[in-house]
């Protein structure tokens, strides 16, 4: 369960206050939730603030749950250190054991395909193969949300591929907090829709029913 209690959220401009949110308050059933919106509505925003990775300009949120770091922004990585030391350092501060750590080291280097390098400084690195390391670093932790921004929409046909089956197949053991432009993601992956619009935000129990009501302000302001 995720609460927001009189959550506003702003960005302040040379035009004056962009606002995300207005004085939001609302509960969220533990299911797999999909978040849509125009761009520049503050999808992302919403998804760092449930995830607690960001805060709101005023209110609360509150969740008992444990969430993943968002998958497909490829940030949150220490630059001068290579994919090996970033995941080591990550798993220490998980508490993994000299074990673990080293099977979750081999696992995010075959899964993110990167060469060699996986043994280089990530400031080498495209912003594609550092959303590969944290793809599949977060795959490697149980969480019981998986935060996830667009996260197949780098690496070839066959890597999505490869990307939606693993990340299918963690979604049967976790709850998903999903922002993406594809209808059928968020069909296939997500139980019910958060529409962002005008600084306000819309519950739907259907992730059709979000979709539709997208469809419609997309068709409004075309």
């Amino acid at each position: 369960m995720i609460l927001l209690k009189n959550v506003t959220k702003y960005y302040n401009t040379t035009n004056g206050k962009n606002y995300i949110l207005k004085n939001v308050t609302m509960m969220l059933p533990r299911k797999n939730i999909g978040i849509l919106g125009r761009n520049g509505a503050g999808k992302s925003t919403l998804l760092r603030m449930l995830g607690q990775i960001e805060f709101p300009t005023e209110g609360s949120i509150y969740s008992s749950c444990s969430f993943s770091w968002p998958l497909g922004l490829g940030g949150g990585f220490i630059p001068n250190m290579s994919a090996k030391d970033n995941v080591k350092f990550v798993c220490r501060v998980h508490n993994k054991n000299e074990e673990e750590t080293r099977q979750i080291v081999k696992d995010v280097r075959e899964f993110c395909e990167i060469g060699e390098y996986f043994d280089m400084p990530m400031r080498t690195y495209s912003s594609g193969m550092k959303s590969r390391v944290g793809f599949g670093l977060s795959l490697s932790f149980d969480f019981d949300y998986l935060l996830i921004d667009e996260s197949l929409s780098v690496g070839d046909t066959r890597f999505k591929d490869k990307a939606k089956e693993a990340l299918e197949n963690k979604v049967n053991k976790c709850n998903v907090l999903m922002v993406s432009h594809s209808e059928s993601m968020l069909k296939s992956m997500c139980d019910i829709g958060l529409l962002v619009h005008e600084g306000q935000l819309f519950y739907f129990d259907d992730i059709e029913d979000a979709l539709k009501e997208y469809r419609k302000i997309i068709k409004k302001a075309a």
